[in-house]
Formats: structure tokens, sequence, C-alpha cells
């Protein structure tokens, strides 16, 4: 059996949604969701890992397991490897949950965990899920990615790839399947730790994909992909549209 964790970084600052962990999203915290769900996933611990005092004391209030983490991290993957090294505990692979996504699948977790168990562990798993829409492939707040025969990702890009040169624009899906890619990551623990020593890269800040780092630096990001939608909370837009399909289902 895979002994996997999941830490869900979750900082209180934020550009367009301050305090966004805390949000109510019918009743209960969008943190709250994000960790029941993740607890309905084949992980042996979940743990939030934060920079704030509220958010720490919010967590651990609904019965939750959280860290405080350094407010200096860069990037949700160096608060993670921050997480993983205070709880002291050794595990096949380390989950990258995103925090602000209150209807993660807990079969989204799931099918990541269970890469680990192939007898030569991969360093590096993440999620994609097919492009079904115009605007979703157009939409530089969804990044694409293109894979080889392997699965393994050969980039990510917040353009379309590839470019079709024998293709208009309104023709490409027609013509390509493409693919666009979910930010939940799954790492080997000598991975995670080496990767956070790396330095800034020139194709990740053009693009603004810390994952591009990786790939330049050799590393190799296997894929696994998902029909399942989920929903990522930015702006007060997006907490009112998961209000409502709450609403919906409960």
């Amino acid at each position: 059996m895979v002994h996997a964790i999941g830490i869900i970084p979750a900082r209180y600052a934020s550009t367009r949604l301050p305090g966004k962990p805390l949000v109510d999203l019918g009743g209960k915290s969008m943190i709250q969701r994000v960790v029941e769900q993740a607890r309905q996933a084949q992980l042996q611990r979940v743990v939030v890992a934060t920079d704030d005092e509220r958010i720490l004391e919010h967590v651990r209030g609904f019965g939750g397991e959280a860290v405080l983490t350094s407010p200096e991290h860069p990037s949700g993957t160096d608060r993670v490897f921050d997480a993983y090294q205070q709880l002291g505990e050794a595990a096949d692979c380390i989950i990258n949950i995103q925090g602000d996504e209150p209807f993660i699948h807990p079969a989204q977790i799931d099918a990541l965990v269970a890469l680990f168990g192939a007898e030569k562990p991969p360093q590096l798993v993440t999620l994609v899920k097919p492009v079904l829409s115009e605007e979703e492939l157009f939409s530089p707040h969804l990044p694409k990615v293109v894979l080889d025969t392997t699965s393994h990702a050969l980039y990510f890009s917040r353009h379309p790839l590839p470019y079709q040169r024998q293709a208009e624009p309104a023709q490409w899906l027609a013509h390509h399947r493409y693919l666009r890619h979910i930010g939940l990551y799954a790492y080997r623990p000598d991975v995670l730790a080496a990767i956070t020593k790396l330095s800034p890269s020139w194709l990740e800040q053009a693009e603004s994909l810390e994952q591009l780092r990786w790939l330049e630096n050799g590393y190799r990001i296997l894929t696994a992909e998902t029909e399942l939608e989920t929903i990522g909370i930015d702006t007060p837009e997006d907490v009112e549209r998961a209000r409502k399909r709450l609403a919906g289902s409960e």
C-alpha cells in the first residue's frame, strides 16, 4: 500500500480575495470543504500548511490538522515541503492539494497516489483533463499541456499548444485533442526536497507556471487523466458560483 500524505497550502493573503481559505461556502469555510474532500481519498494523513494563525486555529477548531509555516515561502510547493519536514513522517508520496478547490474529487487524488505503487515510482505526477470548449482552449487562466507517448509532460503553456498551421483557430478542437492542466501535484519526497532548491527559470517567469522550472531542470512529470471537473475559487464571482452550486446539491 502506498503511504501518501496530503498537504493543503493555505495563505490568508490574496490579491483578489483576501482571507480566501476562510470564506463561507454554504455554512462551512472553503478550507474545511477541501479538507473534508481530501479525507475521503486514499491518504494516511491530511494536513493544512498555513502562514496565518487565524487559519491554523480555524482548522484545528473543526477537527483538522494544521501546521504553521514560514510567511516567506514564494510558492505552495515550498510551503508543502516545510510542512512535510515538520511532520517527521516518512511517506512514499506527498500530494499538494490546492486550498481553493472545495469541489476536488477524492478519485482525482487517488489517481495520482495509485501511480506511486509502481515498481519504479515516478518523480512527479499531475492531472490533465480534455479541453471541451473554445473558451477553455483560449483562456490564459487554464494552462494547457502537451505530452509524450508515455504520458509525461513535454511542455505547459497558457497559450493553446500545439499551434495548428493548417487550420483556423476556430477549427483547432475539431482537428486535435487538447489537454489542460489541473493543478494537483504528487511528489516523491526526495524530489520535492530537490525542486524547492531550484532557482526560478526563464520559461517559468515567461509563462508564470512553476512546473516549467522542473522541466527545465530535467525532471519528469507523469500525468494522469481525469474527466471530472473542478472549480477553483479566485474571485468574489467564483465564490457566488460555488454557493449556488452548493445550494443546488445540498
